[in-house]
Order: C-alpha cells, then sequence, then structure tokens
C-alpha cells in the first residue's frame, strides 16, 4: 500500500514534544534538542511555534521547557476517551448517591497516578485538587493503590524519590525506609484498596480502589474522599465497601477475571 504523503515538519517537531513527555521535568533547551536529534537553533524555532499554541511554556527564570496547557488538554481528552475511563464516568453518577462524597478518577501517567475526572455531591467541602494533578505515591490513597498495583519498574524511581523527599522534610507520618513502603504496599494488596487519613490533606480521608484490565493491568483507580469528620473510614465501611464494589464490577466489564 502507498504511503499517504504527510507534513514532514510537523512529524520533526512533534519529536520535541514527545521527548517532554517522556522526560521526568522541564528541559533546558539544548538537553531537549539534542534527545530529539536536532541542533538547538532548530528545536528554538519549533518551540517559539509551539509556545504560541499554548503545547509547551518556558519558565521565566530557569529558562527550561515543559508540556503547555494545550498538551494537558489534549492529553486528558484523549485518557478520557479510554473504554475504561468511559465506562467508569458512566458509573460514577449510580456511586455518588451511595457514598455520597467527593470522586475521582485516575490513570497512570509519566509522572504518577494523573485525575482525569472529578464530580462532587450537592454540598462537598471544596477539596484543592484539580484535573491533571498528579498524586503522590506515599501521601496519598490514589498514589498508594498505583504504587501497589502499578509495574514495578515504573513505581520504583517514583517511590525512590518520593522517600528521599519525605526523609529529608522528616515527615514521620509517612515511611522511612523501603521496607516500611512494601509492608504498607502488602496491606494495601491484601485489603484490595488503599487509604489515607489526614496524610495528604489535614482533615481529609480518601480511599482508592483498584480497576483491571482484560490482562490484569491496573487500568486506573476509582477515588472518594472527604471531611474526616463526616466520611466513613473504616475498611469495610459506607465508603470502601461500595468502592471496592464499583471497582471490582467494572474490572470484570473490562474483561479481569482475577
Amino acid at each position: 500500500m502507498k504511503e499517504r504523503a504527510g507534513i514532514q515538519s510537523v512529524e520533526v517537531g512533534f519529536s520535541l514534544l514527545e521527548v517532554l513527555g517522556q522526560a521526568r521535568g522541564p528541559l533546558m533547551l539544548r538537553d531537549l534538542a539534542a534527545a530529539a536529534g536536532m541542533s538547538a537553533a532548530k528545536a528554538h524555532r519549533y518551540l517559539v511555534s509551539f509556545q504560541r499554541l499554548a503545547l509547551v511554556v518556558q519558565d521565566a527564570v530557569s529558562t527550561r521547557y515543559d508540556l503547555g496547557p494545550a498538551a494537558l488538554r489534549l492529553g486528558l481528552a484523549s485518557l478520557s476517551r479510554l473504554d475504561a475511563v468511559k465506562l467508569a464516568r458512566e458509573r460514577m453518577p449510580q456511586l455518588m448517591t451511595r457514598v455520597e462524597h467527593t470522586l475521582a478518577l485516575a490513570v497512570r501517567g509519566n509522572h504518577g497516578p494523573t485525575i482525569v475526572h472529578w464530580e462532587e455531591p450537592p454540598h462537598a467541602v471544596t477539596v484543592n485538587l484539580r484535573l491533571g494533578d498528579v498524586m503522590p505515591l506515599l501521601s496519598s490513597a490514589t498514589g498508594r493503590c498505583f504504587a501497589a498495583w502499578a509495574p514495578a519498574d515504573a513505581i520504583a524511581p517514583l517511590l525512590t524519590e518520593e522517600l528521599a523527599r519525605a526523609r529529608r522534610q522528616g515527615l514521620r507520618e509517612l515511611p522511612s525506609t523501603m521496607a516500611e513502603v512494601e509492608r504498607m504496599l502488602v496491606e494495601v494488596r491484601e485489603r484490595g484498596i488503599a487509604r489515607v487519613v489526614d496524610v495528604l490533606l489535614p482533615g481529609v480521608a480518601g480511599f482508592c480502589a483498584p480497576v483491571f484490565d482484560a490482562d490484569g493491568h491496573l487500568a486506573l483507580g476509582i477515588v472518594a474522599m472527604g471531611p474526616t469528620g463526616s466520611f466513613d473510614a473504616d475498611w469495610k465501611g459506607a465508603v470502601a465497601g461500595p468502592l471496592r464494589e464499583c471497582a471490582s464490577q467494572l474490572s470484570s466489564d473490562l474483561g479481569w477475571r482475577g
């Protein structure tokens, strides 16, 4: 079959976006250009256009480049159209009537578990989280869920970084050694759900239940969170039970037979 004609400059420029998407953080021009296999001058011309389109932003102080808000919107739109996310979103209203607390969906992104959908009940206490936020692995229920079931090779570097940061900051409520981290994750796997209370945000508790695809891979996490005064944080309580049931049914609908 004859290959269809395209616009080569678009394909060349996309390599810069691909490098930024795979990077652990913002990059200097020389490093970004080198990783994309082009000269700094050539990369700069593409980056100027990408900045005009909000696909890329440049920090005024460090001069480093990173993906911009337009890239985030495109990424979230793509993630939200995945079958697992679509099916999960369809189940949110019914789950909301049972738990009556803020619900969210998270998927694995390049930098960690990322919030892609968010719903609040009419009288919810506002929680300072946004679509696109990347959740920490050690201090959030979402992060602990992904740390417990996501591929170890993808999670290990992020866990090592967070563990080192927790040590430097002296956060006593978080694990301080990798052995403690593993014990925490073993409990998450045994209970089939992750939980935090007054860890990520003071006065807020949360659960995250895993959803698996037909191959047994973690497809997404279903999150419920609310103020500790009204949120049932019991492992078998009024929030954890419906959350587990919803995640289990969704996993089954995706073909998981675990």
